[in-house]
């Protein structure tokens, strides 16, 4: 969320009107004061209201940009949050599938997976804060596949082929990735 707020901003700095870069630096700021207070323990949660402020504003702002900045292709935006996207969609269709209403929560999520088939279990003598660490080393691996659609959108932010084509690639790496750790079929490399 951070990483997307802070490159709305960045290119918010082009908007005629400062209401778009102040919400995006306002979140990024609010996300990045998130970060430090919890960086590395995780004692205090957003959870659904605070994650969907986070998206809505993040939301708002990236039309308002490719609203108000004709250079900047629309599908910046969408290769910016094109990881809640199509977690989002993959799950609703994952969900489907089974005959499962979309509604209903399950712990198939790609970073759930992570957290229970990825990341070994960290050595501690309390259970709760052998899960917290399991949970904070969860985050690098997520990180990555955002710094995936992050560093090209910023590269090529008005050049709307590119980006989808880097939209695309992520809908076939997540999907590659979701069935190999479903699968158990991940390199050794990648679990710790």
């Amino acid at each position: 969320m951070m990483a997307n707020s802070i490159t709305s901003g960045l290119l918010a700095r082009c908007s005629p009107t400062h209401c778009s870069r102040a919400a995006a630096v306002a979140t990024a700021a609010a996300a990045g004061g998130f970060l430090l207070w919890n960086c590395p323990r995780g004692m205090l949660f957003a959870g659904d209201g605070g994650a969907y402020v986070w998206g809505v504003v993040i939301a708002l702002a990236s039309v308002s940009l490719v609203q108000r900045n004709a250079q900047v292709s629309p599908w910046f935006p969408m290769l910016l949050l094109i990881y809640p996207v199509w977690e989002t969609v993959f799950s609703m269709y994952r969900k489907w599938v089974r005959g499962v209403s979309p509604g209903v929560a399950d712990a198939l999520h790609f970073h759930q997976l992570i957290y229970r088939r990825i990341v070994r279990s960290v050595f501690h003598d309390d259970e709760s804060r052998r899960m917290l660490m399991r949970n904070n080393r969860t985050s690098p691996y997520l990180w990555g596949f955002t710094l995936l659609t992050v560093v090209p959108a910023v590269l090529f932010w008005n050049t709307t082929w590119v980006l989808m084509a880097f939209c695309a690639l992520f809908v076939v790496t997540y999907v590659a990735a979701y069935l190999a750790i479903v699968r158990f079929k991940v390199p050794a490399w990648l679990r710790r």
